[in-house]
């Protein structure tokens, strides 16, 4: 099993920078793909960004040029720098990983943009 818990949320105003943090913790030596997703209350979760092992990342077309998604496998850290904020970006930012047993989430980090 793995357990995951994001930090680094908050509020910020539109044109801001945060950067969230997620810590990975139990069986994470096998964990492959890393993602952020994020929710707005009443509608599906959505891919933000992911990471693979070796580090190749993919972005949401939303995000993209404004979010850099990035991982330590030697601290068993993954980040998001999130610049230039938008209030659309306003959401519960969730961290997953996946391995070959499942597919694991943290509890959520919100991030509220301010206009």
């Amino acid at each position: 099993q793995v357990q995951l818990v994001e930090s680094g949320g908050g509020l910020v105003q539109a044109g801001g920078s945060v950067r969230l943090s997620c810590v990975a913790s139990g069986s994470r030596f096998s964990i492959t793909f890393m993602r952020w997703y994020r929710q707005v209350p009443g509608k599906q979760r959505e891919l933000v960004a992911v990471i693979s092992g070796s580090g190749t990342t993919n972005y949401a077309d939303s995000v993209k040029g404004r979010f850099t998604i990035s991982r330590d496998n030697a601290k068993n850290l993954m980040y998001l720098q999130m610049n230039s904020l938008k209030p659309e970006d306003t959401a519960v930012y969730y961290c997953n990983a996946v391995d070959y047993k499942g597919n694991y989430w943290g509890q959520g980090t919100q991030v509220t943009v301010s206009s």
